[in-house]
């Protein structure tokens, strides 16, 4: 059967939940992100997607030298893993209530050249390009995830001249449609690489139905990937394999192994691995993930 590209998610860009215990070090330094890096990578996993932290704060940061750190411990490491770097943040709107047209204290908006300097510095093979401008909520507060497709368009063509293949990652149908047009009119190179984002509140709900859908709406010649969030990051693991798709896990999308017990993200990777062998899936080696999407041999 096809061989599965199964991806990594190893910290996200969220404050880390009170409840992860302690003890189990939730990735945030730069030593710790990348030692993660390469745990999972010797558990199956062809891609790391990585938010870096701040050390002190623990909060996201677009810190060029903590990405720069992270990425070169990674690659001295000499494990061979395909690095994928976050490009999701400084596109957090919050409308302020007296009057929507203007920001409120904790918008958080950036430049194109803000939002792409961490890849231009560090190059990594991949990196997400978020096609979608959408409410959302994080910690209660109600913003807007903000991406037109005037700054997608910007930042997918410096993208392409520093070398970097752009994940799209998109929420629901229309993100797709729009990613396609994008495609299409030749702001990206093939194969474009689709990455399904289900169960954020108020986008596409994890459910078979919805995958379906938004693999349905592809090009014929793009290659895919979809996740779900929380309780459905497994269930959604075999949904996708089952579907022609490739597969995410990691401590982004969900911190529990099951029901009241935490995960690290080296558990949940052997745990997606098991679910796709036993369903009678390969896992892509880096070297054949990136004959998949078409990147360069390393």
């Amino acid at each position: 059967m096809k061989k599965i590209i199964l991806s990594a998610a190893l910290t996200g860009g969220h404050d880390v939940s009170p409840r992860y215990p302690a003890a189990l070090n939730y990735p945030i330094t730069p030593a710790q992100i990348a030692a993660d890096a390469i745990a999972v990578a010797r558990r199956g996993a062809a891609i790391v997607h990585i938010h870096a932290r701040d050390p002190q704060t623990g909060k996201q940061t677009r810190s060029i030298p903590i990405y720069r750190e992270i990425c070169d411990r990674i690659r001295d490491s000499g494990v061979d893993v395909i690095i994928n770097l976050t490009c999701g943040h400084a596109a957090y709107f919050l409308p302020d209530p007296a009057d929507e047209s203007r920001a409120a204290p904790g918008s958080d908006v950036g430049s194109v050249d803000e939002r792409v300097a961490h890849i231009e510095a560090c190059r990594p093979e991949i990196c997400t390009l978020d096609v979608t401008t959408a409410n959302q909520v994080d910690g209660g507060v109600d913003f807007v995830y903000l991406n037109t497709p005037r700054t997608l368009r910007a930042m997918a063509e410096r993208f392409r001249a520093a070398g970097v293949k752009p994940e799209l990652e998109v929420f629901q149908a229309g993100d797709v449609l729009l990613a396609r047009h994008l495609y299409e009119q030749g702001v990206l190179a093939g194969p474009p690489l689709f990455q399904f984002v289900l169960g954020v509140k108020w986008g596409a709900p994890a459910t078979p139905q919805s995958m379906i859908y938004m693999r349905d709406l592809l090009p014929p010649e793009a290659v895919w990937a979809g996740f779900g969030i929380a309780a459905l990051q497994m269930p959604m693991v075999a949904q996708a394999a089952l579907l022609g798709g490739n597969v995410r896990v990691g401590l982004e999308d969900n911190i529990y192994l099951r029901q009241g017990r935490f995960a690290t993200n080296a558990q949940l990777v052997r745990r997606a691995a098991i679910i796709l062998t036993s369903m009678g899936f390969e896992l892509a080696t880096p070297a054949e993930a990136r004959m998949i999407l078409g990147l360069p041999p390393r």
